[in-house]
């Protein structure tokens, strides 16, 4: 037991945010609750920085009309995705893989330009400039879900297309569209699980000792 750890209750609630948190593509009407937008930046903010860079942008879609364009830049991957899926396209076609038209909030995250300058832990792992953005959109994830909202990470689009939409300058690079906004429910599984797209891999298939085990192959396909 050591003196910097929270009371039982905490933890317990750290745990099932953890444990609760769902990919969000089905909303309902409603906006969010004052300032929430604003604390969940901060959030994604707080987290932590390879060197402390702090390459993360986020840009909110106000426009009406902007967002329509966003949709349509994300449905045409949508329909290459499938294409590329041949064997599941029907099965695929069938997914919602967003929320923009719904969602109270849609945000763009983006990578700053000049990246390159920061060399401090990404010399040999320049890709650590988007693990970055990745844990301040989970520590996002991880408040929107203890606030009873939802919050879903979208990917499917052409990153070029959505940064020319935005207009952002030269280098900068989005990563993620987040939809944000009420739910009805948190389904209790992820639904690609629910839906027979992928399964949860226990403990001893991805946590190793002293070395990798022969045999340990990679995650079984989905597609």
């Amino acid at each position: 037991m050591t003196s910097h750890r929270y009371p039982e209750s905490d933890i317990a609630a750290v745990e099932r945010a953890i444990a609760e948190r769902r990919d969000i593509r089905h909303f309902v009407p409603g906006g969010l609750p004052a300032g929430l937008l604003e604390r969940l930046v901060a959030a994604a903010h707080l987290a932590p920085s390879v060197g402390y860079m702090q390459p993360t942008r986020f840009v909110r879609i106000a426009e009406p009309a902007r967002r329509e364009a966003l949709w349509r830049i994300v449905e045409a991957e949508r329909h290459a995705t499938g294409d590329a899926l041949s064997s599941r396209n029907a099965e695929f076609m069938t997914l919602k893989i967003e929320g923009i038209r719904e969602a109270a909030e849609v945000l763009v995250v983006a990578l700053m330009p000049g990246r390159e300058a920061h060399i401090f832990g990404r010399r040999t792992l320049p890709e650590m400039d988007v693990a970055s953005a990745a844990c301040g959109i989970q520590n996002m994830w991880l408040l929107a879900r203890a606030e009873g909202i939802g919050l879903g990470w979208v990917s499917f689009f052409d990153p070029d297309a959505v940064a020319e939409l935005l207009e952002m300058p030269a280098g900068a690079r989005p990563i993620a569209i987040l939809c944000i906004g009420p739910v009805a429910e948190f389904p209790p599984q992820p639904l690609l699980e629910t839906l027979g797209w992928g399964r949860r891999l226990p403990l001893e298939d991805v946590l190793f000792e002293d070395r990798w085990p022969a045999g340990a192959g990679a995650t079984p396909k989905a597609y």
